[in-house]
């Protein structure tokens, strides 16, 4: 079985390890730097194992050794944004936290694939690359997939349709200058210029692109 190291064991790592639990694809390692976190989550996940049938592995730790051997690292490690700050605001103080997760992992997972979650997520992304000394295809930064999703959500709100019929794109870095493609977005097939009003595509465009900073629907 692969086996995935998640470095920051806080709400998104931990909802990262339950979507990969669920799948039963991967053994799974959570790193994070307070004591007795990761491995109270990992144990409550393990936990959890019998009800929905998964017999992956589920490990907590505070140091890097358990990592070893893994085929994908994720890095949700980072400060988060506070109200009124943007993602390349934690700039300085998330370069210092994805650097040392590289760089302490890489030694013992040669191999592996890197996908980044920590914002501003471009710049760490490019970091990553470089401390890793990886070729750009085993570093991954999850935005365009994110932001997608996300322009989809909110237009089935709009709508009041099925996420299932709603196809959204969205190109650029993951920041305030993405670029949603309004044309090319439909639901079932019809534009979104010509669904929805120019106002509301307006209003669901800029959603979009603040999406991360926002705390109710």
């Amino acid at each position: 079985m692969a086996k995935v190291t998640i470095i920051g064991a806080g709400q998104t790592g931990a909802a990262t390890a339950q979507w990969l639990v669920k799948q039963e694809i991967a053994d799974i390692v959570m790193i994070d730097i307070v004591e007795g976190m990761p491995q109270g989550k990992a144990l409550d996940l393990m936990e959890a194992l019998p009800i929905i049938g998964s017999d992956v592995k589920i490990v907590g730790s505070n140091g890097f050794e358990e990592s070893s051997g893994s085929d994908v690292i994720v890095i949700t490690a980072g400060l988060p944004r506070k109200p009124g700050m943007s993602r390349e605001d934690l700039l300085a103080a998330n370069k210092k936290i994805v650097s040392s997760a590289v760089e302490n992992s890489i030694q013992l997972s040669p191999k592996a694939i890197y996908i980044i979650l920590t914002n501003p997520l471009d710049a760490m992304s490019y970091l990553a690359m470089k401390k890793s000394g990886l070729s750009r295809e085993r570093v991954i930064g999850q935005a365009g997939i994110l932001d997608s999703a996300r322009m989809r959500a909110f237009v089935a709100m709009e709508l009041g349709v099925s996420v299932k019929n709603v196809h959204c794109y969205v190109l650029g870095g993951h920041g305030d200058d993405m670029l949603p493609l309004t044309r090319h977005s439909n639901v079932a097939g019809v534009s979104l210029e010509k669904i929805l009003k120019p106002k509301r595509l307006k209003a669901i465009i800029e959603r979009t692109r603040k999406g991360g900073g926002r705390l109710f629907l």
